[in-house]
């Protein structure tokens, strides 16, 4: 099981679709998803993904482009991964 595999087991979301509005900000699959909630933290300064596979790191750093997320984003991401 890929890195990003485990952590999408750990948190409850294998199997469960993006919302709609994680495509609306430019995230397409839960790795990016927690890239962009983990660079959005104000104390993170070098978040180190874990893979070997290429084409896994080329989908996950896809979540450290574009817009970092703000509070209000980020609360709306935690209330997501609470409801799961």
């Amino acid at each position: 099981m890929c890195a990003g595999a485990r952590v999408a087991a750990a948190h409850g979301v294998r199997g469960t679709q993006l919302p709609q509005w994680a495509a609306e900000v430019g995230l397409t699959s839960w790795a990016q998803f927690f890239l962009a909630w983990i660079l959005g933290h104000p104390a993170v300064t070098c978040p180190i993904p874990a893979t070997s596979n290429p084409a896994h790191l080329a989908d996950v750093l896809q979540g450290g482009t574009g817009p970092l997320p703000d509070a209000m984003l980020r609360g709306k991401m935690r209330a997501l991964l609470e409801a799961l």
